[in-house]
């Protein structure tokens, strides 16, 4: 099974890439964010032609988070399922081939200390209340999707100009560090070490040819799971050509079923 996950920004703008690419690559199941759609303007019918289910959260203009599969999607939820009304929307869920797959876009937090980057970090405390009721004790879970949190110096380019901003801090360390106490494994960590892999970089100063990025989109998996896994890898050929979103689709490979 080949599973992705891929910032769009902007379904829209980036349609006909993300159609040539699953032509290119056919994963199995892509979790998608920033989409920017309202559910009624999602590409039901471009998907399907190209092979592929979809079940959709999205909201006019921001956010929006989907996740395509090729074969049938059952219980889909989306919002983290808790009290709080919340009209970002921002995760969705489903099952898929006896796997919960989880699409997450958690909120980029804008500056440090800002209302923006306390809603973040509410925003991951409620993931976690939610992983607890989502998960069953018989069902393999994968979380992926663009968390806006580089976890370690090696996942950044530049650690002395990112430090203790909104992506790279001691608090989104720690949130890294329970999502792994939780009993998630960091798949794409398992298949490579060190530095220089990165899924995001700026649009500005060519961060991207100087490889000025930062590593913010992951796919975690419990650990029966993540040990099924064989391959993880960035995608860098996405983030070349015309018009392309600022990150490129994470891919993973597992020997499921």
């Amino acid at each position: 099974m080949k599973v992705a996950t891929w910032n769009l920004n902007s379904i829209r703008a980036r349609q006909e890439r993300l159609l040539s690419w699953l032509s290119l690559q056919t994963p199995d199941v892509v979790c998608l964010q920033e989409t920017k759609v309202t559910d009624e303007q999602f590409p039901f019918e471009a998907m399907n032609e190209q092979g592929y289910h979809a079940a959709v959260h999205g909201q006019k203009t921001y956010n929006g988070v989907a996740i395509l599969s090729r074969e049938p999607i059952d219980d889909v939820r989306v919002g983290l399922s808790d009290s709080i009304d919340d009209p970002q929307a921002r995760c969705i869920s489903a099952q898929i081939q006896g796997i919960r797959f989880i699409s997450v876009y958690v909120p980029n937090g804008h500056i440090v200390e800002s209302d923006k980057y306390n809603y973040k970090r509410d925003w991951l405390e409620r993931l976690f209340p939610y992983l607890e009721r989502t998960r069953q004790p018989d069902t393999p879970l994968l979380i992926s999707g663009d968390f806006n949190i580089a976890p370690d110096v090696e996942d950044v380019a530049e650690p002395d100009v990112w430090r203790d901003s909104v992506l790279f801090n001691p608090d989104m360390t720690k949130v890294m560090m329970r999502l792994s106490d939780w009993g998630l494994e960091d798949v794409v960590r398992k298949h490579n070490s060190g530095p220089e892999l990165y899924s995001w970089w700026d649009y500005r100063q060519l961060a991207f040819p100087r490889n000025k990025g930062l590593r913010i989109d992951h796919i975690f998996a419990t650990s029966e799971l993540a040990s099924l896994s064989i391959s993880a890898s960035v995608d860098r050929d996405e983030r070349k050509g015309a018009k392309p979103s600022d990150h490129a689709p994470v891919v993973a490979e597992f020997n499921w079923p």
